[in-house]
């Protein structure tokens, strides 16, 4: 029957379309157990800063459900921020022939790894480029809890180096790459339109415009990248920093100091208009560091729509995405200087032809969309079916 349950925390605007993809275009039969309701209420997004409801469709085109979360502060801040009782006798009305579990850092996840109703399958993107030899405890507790799965998926180089750190055995192991849709990330003449509009009305036009898109807190490095960007920047260059968060009102003050350089403040950005703003830019820019950044999909984003990319060896898609002077620019965590130097590279390859550029970029990020993430899910179905039935 290919009946698979999916198991996650709320609806995303990364997954929902995944899941509305895996409905149609295979055999699965699938129901989503959602943990907790954000994505489609709005809630307080502590890192933004502000109150976020998405505005695209989260629940149309597959099968869900909500479980009911008893949590006293709900939320995926914490590990008792999801707490769901009857998430187990739910999954076990479904009756699935696996269940694809989303992480494993809360309450529910832990009572439903520790007495699943069906074999698990599990998807995390965590890596170790920031923690290259975790503690003896660490290795010992994750490798039970990974023995606990079937098979694992993993979403890129780092993540799968992450599994075999904690010695996942490799036939475990699945390729289902991170991906956004698609279809949404196509730029289109309207797109175009906007795209023109909005640099004429922030006074952008024939400027080099780099783009950074996110929440404003240290992790992610605003700062770091508005004092490079007023360190090497010309009269030719525009920064654009669209988000909101804690760091704002200090970024404002910085660039208020240099009245001579073009940067430019833009609030949170909706799912909706984010291929405009990516077509705004020459150069997107993740310049994030430590292990918050597990993989980083707004780098998906740019690159379907044909932008390159410049981000730090600490993001988790790096290994993947972005090869330095192939498919965009990477700078060393660790180098004081490094992120000015490969804006300064950044900046002299865009104003050249960037035809192989983009023609690399679309080579690369063609192998990172939602069929081949559902080809290593289907492998580890598959797997788990066959295994289940032999020991039966």
């Amino acid at each position: 029957m290919n009946r698979l349950a999916i198991v996650l925390s709320h609806p995303t605007q990364y997954y929902s379309p995944w899941f509305r993809w895996l409905a149609k275009h295979t055999e699965f039969d699938l129901k989503v157990f959602y943990l907790w309701d954000s994505g489609v209420t709005a809630k307080l997004d502590r890192k933004f800063g502000r109150t976020i409801s998405w505005d695209v469709d989260l629940l149309s085109g597959y099968e869900s459900e909500f479980v009911p979360n008893r949590a006293k502060r709900p939320g995926t801040g914490h590990f008792w921020g999801l707490h769901n009782p009857n998430l187990r006798e739910q999954l076990k009305a479904w009756a699935p022939e696996a269940i694809l579990l989303f992480g494993y850092a809360y309450r529910s996840h832990i009572n439903l790894i520790l007495r699943p109703p069906a074999p698990l399958i599990f998807r995390g993107d965590s890596h170790l480029l920031a923690q290259r030899n975790p503690s003896g405890l660490k290795r010992f507790l994750l490798r039970l809890l990974y023995q606990r799965f079937s098979a694992i998926t993993y979403v890129g180089q780092a993540n799968r180096a992450y599994f075999e750190t904690f010695h996942v055995p490799r036939e475990r192991l699945h390729f289902a790459p991170h991906c956004v849709n698609a279809e949404h990330f196509k730029s289109t003449p309207q797109h175009h339109t906007v795209a023109t509009n909005l640099r004429e009305e922030l006074g952008l036009v024939n400027k080099r415009v780099i783009l950074f898109a996110g929440k404003l807190i240290p992790t992610k490095q605003p700062r770091q990248l508005l004092e490079a960007f007023i360190a090497v920047a010309s009269t030719n260059d525009a920064l654009v920093i669209t988000g909101d968060g804690a760091e704002k009102p200090a970024l404002e003050k910085l660039a208020a100091k240099y009245p001579e350089h073009y940067v430019r403040f833009l609030p949170f950005t909706n799912q909706s208009e984010m291929p405009s703003r990516y077509l705004m830019a020459d150069i997107f820019v993740l310049p994030s560091k430590g292990n918050y950044e597990t993989w980083g999909l707004a780098v998906n984003e740019a690159m379907h729509m044909g932008i390159p990319c410049l981000v730090s060896d600490r993001v988790g898609c790096q290994q993947d995405l972005v090869t330095e002077g192939e498919t965009g620019w990477v700078f060393l965590h660790d180098q004081p200087t490094g992120l000015q130097r490969s804006l300064q590279r950044a900046l002299k390859t865009v104003s050249s032809d960037k035809t192989l550029l983009k023609q690399r970029i679309a080579d690369r990020i063609e192998k990172y969309t939602y069929a081949k993430a559902a080809h290593g899910l289907i492998l580890a179905f598959d797997q788990v079916v066959s295994n289940q039935a032999a020991s039966s």
